[in-house]
């Protein structure tokens, strides 16, 4: 079966239209889904334990008449570790190699987010405190797939940056665990697995119940009622984010082998359907070579369905006129991951302002980012790198500022807060700031 995917022009009067018709996406939200999620979010708010068994137990199918206490879906230590020693060889020294590199590159972006202080000549101290959140709480998908990598970038940086607690909360329909997201949850330090999901998952660790204290962050990526539960809970606690489609840019000068950019533009597609995929180009004949490749290549893959129903219907092959025009388009679509697949990708990575991670020359496919480089694979979505970062330390951990006004410092700092505080029609901000300077007038 062939396969048709987009081709724009730069140079085309309706170019700008047919992109941003190309990049439009509205995540919605499904009423059906919304009204489900806000009676089990109540529930669990209500009924704690009694109503997560309740739903877990009917949502997930657990077998023999399912549950009958919460203990049943708790997973020690020792089963942990029982896991991580089970696993192939290969597999565990590839957990172990892509932890040790997730946790260097956090560490050392620790060692950046350090807090400080400075003394103002008369004495005043002022500076700003960073410290980790107390327990956060991590959701892994379940069910269709399971994703190890995504227990080591959600839980590594919270154990670098100093979390006390993280609770795992992972679905396992029909009873069924995944060995290689538990070793992987051994190896990145989780405090607590607990064998739940859905938005029942998330209330539980919004609200708490009675054998799971309430966290203060939640984490991590699931399906439409996991994102409406975190979106519903907000405020109550923080989240990452709400995460759209999985998107990969490519930005080629047409030097890389054309079968590499094609399945790099698959690693993104294999996701899931509304995943999106685009090249830009100012070769029109190396697009060519490289929709060829893609033609070829496709029925070599297992999941070639999703592939090309994403590359169909949200991927494009975009002739530019040249590189820097490569770098202002990208700049507008602002993706998830950008390859700068070209000769010397160092010069054109500095004209990008908004990318959510770069992958820079030919050999740093997005696929090896997603696993062991070591910077996080957690990152914003749909535009919103325009604004948002990828997850990392600064994530568990907050800030507080710190003021220390001396009693000089207080004589200078009072009276400029009692002219603001009267110009706002505050006089008791005005009368706190003004007592302190007679205070300094009675001690002179």
């Amino acid at each position: 079966m062939s396969i048709q995917i987009t081709k724009l022009d730069s140079t085309q009067a309706d170019f700008q239209t047919s992109l941003h018709t190309l990049l439009a996406f509205e995540a919605g939200t499904d009423e059906a889904i919304e009204r489900a999620v806000a009676g089990i979010l109540a529930d669990v708010k209500a009924r704690g334990d009694a109503a997560v068994l309740d739903y877990t137990n009917r949502y997930d199918r657990i077998p023999d008449g399912g549950a009958a206490s919460m203990a049943a879906f708790e997973i020690g230590q020792a089963e942990l570790q029982a896991a991580l020693a089970g696993i192939p060889a290969a597999q565990r020294a590839a957990l172990e190699v892509a932890a040790q590199r997730i946790r260097v590159f956090h560490e050392r972006q620790k060692q950046e987010l350090n807090g400080f202080t400075y003394t103002e000549p008369d004495g005043t101290i002022l500076g700003q405190k960073v410290t980790p959140l107390d327990r956060v709480g991590i959701y892994v998908p379940g069910g269709k797939a399971a994703y190890p990598s995504s227990v080591l970038m959600n839980a590594i940086p919270a154990h670098v940056a100093g979390v006390q607690e993280i609770i795992m909360v992972v679905p396992t329909p029909d009873g069924v665990k995944n060995q290689l997201v538990l070793a992987a949850a051994a190896i990145a330090g989780v405090t607590r697995v607990i064998t739940i999901g859905g938005a029942q998952a998330v209330a539980a660790l919004a609200y708490g119940t009675e054998t799971i204290a309430p966290v203060d962050k939640i984490v991590g990526p699931g399906n439409a009622y996991v994102a409406a539960a975190k979106r519903r809970v907000f405020g109550i606690v923080g989240i990452d984010m709400i995460a759209g489609p999985s998107e990969i840019l490519v930005i080629c000068d047409g030097t890389t082998d054309p079968d590499w950019v094609a399945m790099d533009l698959f690693s993104q597609a294999e996701h899931d359907e509304l995943a999106q995929a685009i090249l830009l180009c100012p070769d029109a004949d190396y697009i060519a070579r490289v929709e060829a490749s893609i033609a070829r290549l496709l029925p070599t893959m297992p999941r070639q369905d999703t592939i090309r129903t994403s590359l169909t219907d949200r991927g494009a092959l975009v002739k530019v006129r040249d590189m820097d025009e490569a770098c202002a388009i990208a700049n507008s679509i602002a993706a998830e991951h950008l390859e700068i697949s070209a000769e010397h990708p160092q010069q054109w990575a500095d004209k990008i302002r908004h990318a959510g991670a770069m992958f820079l020359g030919r050999f740093s496919s997005e696929s090896l980012g997603d696993y062991c480089c070591g910077p996080n694979h957690v990152l914003p979505t749909s535009r919103t790198a325009r604004f948002s970062s990828p997850l990392g330390v600064y994530d568990f951990q907050k800030r507080s500022s710190i003021i220390h006004v001396s009693e000089a410092g207080a004589q200078t700092l009072g009276k400029i807060a009692a002219a603001l505080a009267y110009g706002e029609g505050l006089q008791a901000h005005a009368r706190s700031a003004e007592l302190r300077l007679q205070a300094g007038t009675d001690t002179q």
